[in-house]
């Protein structure tokens, strides 16, 4: 298939879905392997990134296969954008030209671009100022989360709506999540949560329930992250996944008749039970071994150290 091809396909053949899914996993296979084999020749803080962007494109591309055998047709630009100028993962809705998105609020620019310019002050004026290196490696994840999921990737989504694209923001309030599911559900990265749902969460559950599915969504997430937190910083193995299967037996918790009972799943207590649980153990996540074997030399390269 040619990059300037238009796909056509038709919705009612299943034999063509059977032979035609596989393609889908060939970069999400080939690329992070590629990136692996050249781990010893590239510096930690860069490995990650390439790393990063390996896993990211072959997931897109996976995304993007899977909506294109199942609409009737698919255009080119539309494709290009969604695949290279758009961090989601929600492939069908970008790529449906039926749907059309209500522009942005001129409130909606002005926030994006405070959380942007904050993000950038904390992570090239705060960092430099901060002497212990752990401390100042926080500080730098905090400012480039800000500057680039809060900012850069909803200026995107902004530029997208603007003209009728439904690309819905990344990150959707988190900080107004008033419990567990609804922070990794509804709030927190929906690129990332898009792909355990659809290919993890959805084929599960209907035979092993909910509750298993969706543990083993937060548990494939942990060992992604753990590949690629944990791999370049060669040390801290298994705590990202360990964090993730703490936040899927927090959501079950909360879905518990104990937690029913504790209103854990509502209101101030669902809001507190959020951020104790997501936020107290975030330091298992991104462990001392990754900040400063990754994060404080990455700060350096980029000047903010």
């Amino acid at each position: 298939m040619s990059a300037t091809s238009v796909v056509s396909v038709t919705r009612s053949s299943p034999r063509r879905w059977t032979r035609a899914t596989w393609p889908a996993s060939i970069p999400l296979l080939i690329l992070p392997a590629t990136t692996i084999l050249f781990r010893s020749w590239i510096a930690p803080c860069c490995f990650m990134w390439v790393l990063a962007f390996s896993i990211f494109w072959g997931c897109k591309w996976q995304t993007w296969w899977k909506a294109s055998l199942k609409m009737e047709s698919v255009g080119t630009r539309r494709s290009l954008a969604y695949l290279f100028v758009w961090p989601g993962m929600d492939a069908e809705s970008f790529l449906d030209m039926k749907r059309h998105a209500a522009r942005p609020l001129r409130s909606e620019w002005l926030w994006a671009s405070a959380k942007t310019g904050f993000g950038a002050v904390l992570l090239w004026g705060v960092v430099r100022h901060i002497s212990a290196d752990f401390l100042a490696g926080w500080a730098g994840m905090l400012g480039l989360i800000l500057l680039l999921h809060f900012g850069i990737f909803e200026y995107l989504s902004l530029i997208w709506r603007s003209v009728g694209i439904n690309a819905l923001p990344i990150m959707h309030s988190p900080v107004q999540a008033t419990s567990l599911s609804d922070f990794w559900g509804r709030r927190w990265n929906m690129g990332f949560r898009q792909l355990t749902y659809e290919f993890i969460f959805r084929p599960l559950r209907p035979g092993a329930g909910a509750a298993f599915a969706s543990l083993m969504s937060f548990f494939v997430s942990g060992l992604i992250h753990d590949l690629v937190i944990s791999f370049p910083a060669r040390g801290g193995y298994g705590l990202p996944t360990a964090y993730f299967l703490l936040q899927g037996y927090g959501v079950l918790l909360e879905r518990s008749a104990l937690g029913r009972r504790l209103r854990l799943g509502s209101g101030v207590r669902g809001w507190l039970f959020m951020a104790v649980w997501a936020g107290g153990p975030a330091c298992i996540l991104f462990h001392p071994w990754f900040v400063e074997r990754v994060m404080v030399p990455f700060l350096g390269a980029i000047g903010a150290r």
